[in-house]
């Protein structure tokens, strides 16, 4: 019975722990609005790359009527032009990406040679390649340190007309077989397209990939975890990118002991990009930080404004709390605030609640600069919170909406704590949230490539999550 027990126990253990990892703590959404940019985008570097193809000379030998064999040459093909007027990205479900373009148009020019004997010619040629069609199959996947990669699963091109134009007096010669000069131009053509194509995924789009940074340090403490949790999910309208979203410890990894919701985005098309920011993300940091034992702020006289009556002293607390003065006579006072446990922000559709539980330890300094402990509160507070975006990253902001005090203990004796609201209100929403406020403000970078920027960004609150919608620009 005890084994059958362990065996359950283990069994929802694993259960909970497998269900904890299924849901990301970030999620960004490229919609088919952003996959045409992307397209547009690409589009520009591979038409570079593709009038950057250098044919080689090919010859031949054919036979004219009354002249016989006559041998000819085509040197110096130089792209003049290269056009991809026509162009679409099509996401395949649970497969990847497809690029198709069509109507292409390439413009190109060079020289000839013909020879029979003594009988030689030479001259220029122009060639326009009309009605070129190239498909690409682009599958989408994620590497070993978690960033997202792209490489070509399949590449076909198809030229349906080319026209040669050949200049000099013996051109003529070289027009009766015009067929097999096409054909020539044509296989030679085709057959450079997929290799660039496959060459600039490779070198251009697949390292674009590799600049999202999945670890992001802030600060000697902590940073934030961006890995890639499975490779992109690719649906009929979008593709979805799953990333852990969790702050860590710089100098250990420790499991997160609370699950992270899942993030049900709503039907948004209308901007390129959406991130789905789990309030988990938030209350990593919550957690990592009260870990490491920095979620501790001490108060002073010298930190309180000079328009405040009550100071940080055994004489002005003592006006409270008589005891104080009777035992510590004109002494300064120092309070140290800090969060027993690791408050956690709530996501709703109305609001964004924060709930910390504070501990306030007061102290009397002693001539010899010894601290010696007066009591102890419990501060329950009710904070909202508003959450912004400022140039690619996340900001956030505090603002006191309720606070309640139970004393915890005294070693001053008894005393009533609700002399000690004013006081204690103040010091908090004018010394406490003002300083945690300047860290929040700075804020904390969202997942992004290089060279990228949002603009129109939108901010929604749900539930568990917060939506973050944007366009972007390609700098």
């Amino acid at each position: 019975m005890v084994r059958a027990a362990m065996q359950g126990f283990l069994l929802v253990t694993l259960s909970a722990s497998l269900s904890w990892a299924a849901n990301p703590g970030f999620v960004a959404r490229i919609t088919e609005k952003g996959l045409d940019y992307a397209r547009q985008e690409g589009l520009c570097v591979l038409q570079k790359e593709l009038s950057k193809i250098q044919l080689p000379d090919f010859s031949g030998t054919f036979h004219v009527k009354h002249l016989g064999h006559v041998h000819y040459s085509f040197n110096s093909l130089v792209i003049r032009n290269f056009q991809l007027p026509n162009s679409q990205v099509v996401p395949i479900p649970k497969v990847g990406l497809k690029l198709s373009i069509t109507n292409a148009f390439i413009q190109l020019d060079g020289k000839w040679h013909v020879h029979k004997a003594a009988v030689k010619d030479h001259g220029s040629f122009d060639l326009k390649v009309e009605g070129l069609s190239i498909t690409v199959d682009l599958a989408l996947g994620s590497d070993g340190s978690g960033r997202p990669t792209i490489s070509t699963s399949g590449c076909s091109s198809h030229i349906s007309n080319v026209r040669v134009h050949i200049s000099g007096k013996l051109s003529w010669i070289l027009k009766l077989f015009h067929e097999k000069i096409d054909s020539a131009f044509r296989k030679a053509m085709e057959g450079k397209i997929c290799p660039v194509v496959s060459d600039s995924i490779k070198t251009k789009l697949q390292p674009f990939l590799q600049t999202l940074d999945v670890t992001v340090k802030l600060d000697h403490i902590a940073g934030i975890n961006y890995s890639l949790t499975s490779p992109p999910d690719v649906t009929e309208q979008s593709v979805d990118v799953y990333l852990k979203g969790e702050f860590f410890d710089l100098s250990h990894h420790s499991q997160i002991p609370f699950p992270s919701p899942a993030v049900a985005f709503p039907v948004d098309n209308n901007l390129m990009v959406y991130f789905g920011i789990s309030d988990y993300l938030f209350n990593t940091a919550s957690f990592v930080y009260q870990q490491a034992g920095t979620l501790v702020f001490t108060l002073t006289d010298d930190m309180i404004p000079k328009d405040f009556k009550i100071r940080l002293n055994t004489s002005s607390i003592g006006t409270l709390i008589p005891q104080v003065e009777k035992l510590y006579p004109d002494m300064l006072m120092k309070m140290r605030v800090s969060a027993p446990s690791a408050p956690f922000l709530t996501f709703t559709p109305s609001n964004i609640s924060f709930t910390p539980v504070l501990d306030i330890q007061a102290f009397s300094i002693l001539p010899n600069t010894s601290l010696a402990p007066l009591f102890l509160l419990s501060v329950t507070t009710t904070l909202s919170a508003k959450v912004a975006a400022r140039s690619n990253r996340i900001i956030g902001n505090l603002m006191l909406s309720r606070l309640e005090l139970a004393l915890k203990h005294s070693d001053v004796g008894p005393f009533s704590v609700s002399l000690l609201d004013i006081t204690v209100n103040y010091y908090i929403s004018h010394i406490l949230l003002p300083h945690v406020n300047d860290i929040l403000g700075k804020g904390f970078p969202l997942p992004m490539l290089d060279h990228i920027q949002l603009f129109d960004v939108v901010l929604q609150q749900h539930q568990n999550f917060l939506l973050f919608g944007a366009n972007v620009h390609h700098t």
